[in-house]
């Protein structure tokens, strides 16, 4: 703004030494610096309620909000971002975005995750959450408004995540219609092409948990396990290391059946296959010496 303050109208030869002054230059005088006084006490005032201060002016306290108003052609350097520490929790939790950009938690059971006070339409808010998985029985439920996105996620159905090992996982989410539609970006996981780490002791009569990638078993006997249906890309590996009789999965949605369930027999150590989940059914994509019916 332009300050209204107007030095030049405040006669500094005023009064004239050795000479009677008119009093009315002093009048004029008084009433120009008053006048000035008034100017700059409202733009002082104003500047107090609108600057970005370093520190609390002395008797205030520090309040940099700056209303959504646009920061614009400025380098940072040294920044950093609030982080909001939920601590060790369960059920469900609150992600305010205008509490800062950056959550962690720890899971000590499930978790569901809401979103408050993201920024209006048009405009890119992103928040983004470290869980810190304690147990492979704790899931992640997301919003519905998490939507886009979803296909990259690992373990990921009907927008509950469930994790195939324990350990820090990082998820960011960002959007730009004020929340009503979430995207999600997996920050450690999905950057490998095939993600394979985790596998089962497959128990006579079991069912294959669909949370590890791999199931491994022995036989005493004959023995029966099943397989329930997966996600759009899921892979499934089952493989046979001792032989005491043959094992029978039951399949629902088996790829090579036109419909229905099918089944995989497994009747010699070194017994493997490699399963895929793809267009709602189960696919055969590698095979060692299984039989399937």
């Amino acid at each position: 703004m332009t300050s209204a303050i107007n030095p030049q109208n405040i006669d500094g030869a005023y009064p004239v030494a050795g000479q009677d002054n008119d009093s009315q230059g002093f009048r004029d005088n008084f009433t120009n610096i008053k006048t000035n006084f008034t100017y700059a006490a409202a733009e002082i005032t104003d500047l107090q309620s609108k600057a970005v201060l370093k520190a609390a002016l002395t008797g205030t306290t520090l309040d940099n909000d700056m209303g959504g108003s646009i920061l614009a052609n400025a380098q940072l350097q040294d920044m950093g971002e609030t982080r909001v520490a939920l601590g060790t929790v369960s059920g469900a939790q609150t992600i305010n975005y205008a509490a800062g950009p950056y959550y962690t938690l720890t899971t000590s059971g499930s978790v569901s995750i809401a979103f408050t006070n993201f920024p209006a339409a048009g405009v890119l808010g992103r928040v983004r959450l470290r869980i810190t998985v304690a147990s492979t029985a704790h899931t992640l439920t997301l919003p519905a408004a998490v939507s886009v996105g979803t296909a990259n996620i690992q373990g990921i159905a009907s927008n509950v995540v469930t994790f195939n090992q324990t350990g820090t996982f990082e998820f960011e989410f960002e959007t730009t219609d004020g929340g009503s539609t979430i995207t999600i970006i997996d920050q450690n996981r999905n950057l490998d092409p095939i993600y394979l780490p985790s596998s089962e002791d497959l128990a006579n009569a079991g069912a294959a948990n669909l949370a590890l990638t791999t199931s491994y078993f022995s036989t005493a006997a004959a023995e029966t396990a099943t397989l329930a249906a997966g996600v759009a890309g899921q892979i499934k590996v089952f493989a046979m290391y001792a032989d005491s009789g043959d094992m029978v999965i039951t399949v629902t949605n088996a790829g090579w059946k036109s419909s229905g369930t099918g089944t995989i027999t497994f009747n010699d150590i070194g017994d493997a296959c490699t399963l895929m989940y793809i267009n709602a059914k189960w696919f055969v994509i590698g095979n060692n010496g299984c039989a399937f019916a």
